[in-house]
C-alpha cells in the first residue's frame, strides 16, 4: 500500500475522498430511522438588515481570501455561515451552491477563450457529476439537519487533510492514454506562456476518474460546497492533465455540476434572496480585489490561513451537528 502511495502522489488524497463517502453512507444508514425533535422557535431582537449586511461584509472578505488561497468560495462559505450565522442549513447550502456557481460562470468564458478549459475533458465528467449532484441534493434535503451538519463537519475536516497532503504537478507524465479517453477524444493543446511554447496533453485512468466524480457530485450536491477542492486533484494527479488545464476545466465543471444541484434547492424553496443577493455581490467584489492583491501576496501564508479557517469551521459544524456546541 505504501509503495502505491509513493508511486502515485495523489493516491492518499483520492483515498480520503473515498473514505469520506463510505463514512457518509454508513452514517446515513445509522441515522436514517432517527427523527430529531424540532427545535423550539426563537425570537431575536436583532434588526433584520444586520444579517444581510454581515453576510455582505463576510463574503467580501471571503472573495479576497478564496482567490489568494486558491480555493472555491463555496467550500469556505457553507461551513462558516452554517456554524456562525443563524440561518437554517438548507438555505446556507443553497446559497453556497449559487456562490460557487456565480464565480464559476464569471470565470468560465475567459478560460474557454484562452483554450485552457477543455470541453472534451469536462463534458463526460460533468455529465456524471451533475447526475450525482442532483441525487446528493435530494438526499441532503431528505436527511435530518443535525445529521447533514455532522457529515458536513467531517467532510470539511477531510478537505483540510487533502489540502495539507495533496501535491500538484504542472505537467504530469502520461505514458499512454487509456482506451476510454482515446475513444472520447480527451486530449488537447494549449499555449504555455511561461515556457513560450504549445503543450500537447492527453489523460489516462479515465474509468477511475468517472467513479470518483460520482462521489464528488454527491458531496457537492449534498453539502453545497462546490467541488473545486476535489476536481483539481482528480484531473491533475489521477488523470494526468496539466495543472492549468485541470484548474480551468474544474471551474467549467463547477458551472455545470452546481447548476444541476441548485435547481433541486430552488424547486424545494430553499433559496432565500435575503442571503443570496448580498453573498453573491460580496464574493464577486471581493474576488476582483483578490486578483489585484494576488501579485504581491504570500501564497503560503494565505494557504495556512485558509486551512485554519476550514479546520475551525469544520470542527464547529461537526460539534454543532452532534449537539456538543450549539
Amino acid at each position: 500500500m505504501l509503495t502505491r502511495i509513493k508511486k502515485y502522489p495523489g493516491a492518499l488524497s483520492l483515498l480520503i475522498i473515498v473514505v469520506c463517502c463510505i463514512l457518509m453512507s454508513g452514517a446515513v444508514f445509522v441515522y436514517a430511522s432517527m427523527e430529531p425533535a424540532p427545535p423550539p422557535p426563537t425570537v431575536s431582537d436583532t434588526a433584520w438588515w444586520v444579517w444581510p449586511l454581515g453576510l455582505f461584509v463576510f463574503t467580501f472578505v471571503l472573495g479576497i481570501v478564496a482567490v489568494l488561497g486558491g480555493v472555491g468560495g463555496g467550500v469556505l462559505y457553507v461551513p462558516i455561515v452554517s456554524g456562525f450565522f443563524p440561518f437554517h442549513l438548507d438555505f446556507v447550502r443553497a446559497t453556497g451552491l449559487l456562490v460557487a456557481l456565480s464565480t464559476a460562470l464569471a470565470a468560465g468564458p475567459g478560460l474557454l477563450k484562452r483554450n485552457l478549459a477543455s470541453l472534451r475533458l469536462s463534458m463526460p465528467l460533468a455529465l456524471i457529476a451533475s447526475a450525482a449532484a442532483i441525487a446528493g441534493a435530494m438526499i441532503g434535503l431528505a436527511l435530518p439537519t443535525n445529521l447533514v451538519q455532522t457529515l458536513l463537519g467531517a467532510t470539511i475536516l477531510g478537505i483540510v487533510f487533502i489540502l495539507l497532503l495533496a501535491k500538484k504537478s504542472d505537467f504530469p507524465n502520461v505514458p499512454k492514454p487509456d482506451a476510454l479517453s482515446s475513444a472520447l477524444g480527451i486530449m488537447g493543446i494549449y499555449h504555455e506562456e511561461s515556457l513560450g511554447k504549445d503543450i500537447e496533453w492527453h489523460v489516462h485512468r479515465t474509468p477511475q476518474a468517472l467513479f470518483l466524480f460520482v462521489v464528488i457530485g454527491l458531496m457537492a450536491g449534498m453539502f453545497g460546497l462546490g467541488a473545486g477542492w476535489a476536481n483539481v486533484p482528480v484531473l491533475n494527479l489521477l488523470m494526468g492533465a496539466p495543472l492549468k488545464v485541470s484548474v480551468a476545466s474544474s471551474v467549467f465543471l463547477l458551472s455545470i455540476t452546481d447548476t444541476a444541484a441548485a435547481w433541486v434547492f430552488i424547486n424545494k424553496g430553499a433559496v432565500l434572496p435575503l442571503m443570496v443577493v448580498p453573498s453573491i455581490v460580496g464574493v464577486m467584489l471581493g474576488s476582483r480585489i483578490g486578483v489585484r492583491i494576488l501579485a504581491t501576496a504570500k501564497p503560503k501564508a494565505i494557504k495556512w490561513m485558509v486551512i485554519g479557517l476550514l479546520f475551525l469551521s469544520g470542527l464547529r459544524s461537526l460539534l454543532k451537528g452532534l449537539g456538543i456546541w450549539n
